[in-house]
């Protein structure tokens, strides 16, 4: 599986990330650097998948900052570091780190797609550099099977056209993030 990097179109971030098969899914390692209202920030998360593509384990730190270590069972239950219940993000199955293009990767796998197809989806929507995971409904709809989608936010009407290699990774997320290798 591949490593990629990303650069941010606006601003001085990038992004370097690892995507491996494991047994039981998939796993990533990710190092990005970034700004937010003008003040720099730097992360590194662990994301592990399940075989469906389903979002078992996020581990998010901000160097220097705060950490959220999140647990879901696949099904939208999650659950702490302390393995308390969390439900603002109930129902949620996909996480969606505001920071990366990365996370656009999940529902594409995971989901089932033809031509013209619309799907709604209910994301746990990881703020940085603060990390607080809120529950966000998103839509995405297959332009061509494998190659390009449209993301937009229901709750904001931000809207973009993906361009994606066949491994679901973002090439090109049109004003945000443009894949280096």
């Amino acid at each position: 599986m591949p490593q990629v990097r990303w650069k941010m179109q606006s601003g001085s971030g990038i992004e370097h990330l690892v995507l491996q098969s494991q047994p039981d899914g998939y796993s990533v390692e990710s190092v990005l650097t970034g700004e937010n209202s003008d003040r720099p920030y730097a992360i590194q998360y662990s994301l592990r998948c399940d075989k469906s593509w389903r979002t078992r384990f996020l581990s998010i730190q901000v160097i220097g900052g705060a950490t959220l270590v999140i647990h879901g069972d696949g099904e939208g239950h999650w659950t702490d570091e302390q393995l308390d219940e969390i439900p603002d993000i109930e129902g949620c199955v996909d996480v969606d780190i505001v920071a990366t293009p990365f996370t656009n990767t999940l529902p594409i796998r995971r989901l089932t797609w033809h031509k013209g197809m619309q799907q709604r989806i209910a994301v746990a929507w990881v703020s940085i550099p603060d990390l607080q995971a809120v529950r966000a409904d998103q839509i995405y709809t297959c332009i061509e099977p494998g190659s390009r989608f449209r993301y937009e936010s229901a709750d904001s009407g931000f809207t973009a056209e993906l361009e994606v290699d066949s491994d679901g990774l973002v090439i090109d997320y049109p004003e945000l993030f443009e894949r280096l290798r």
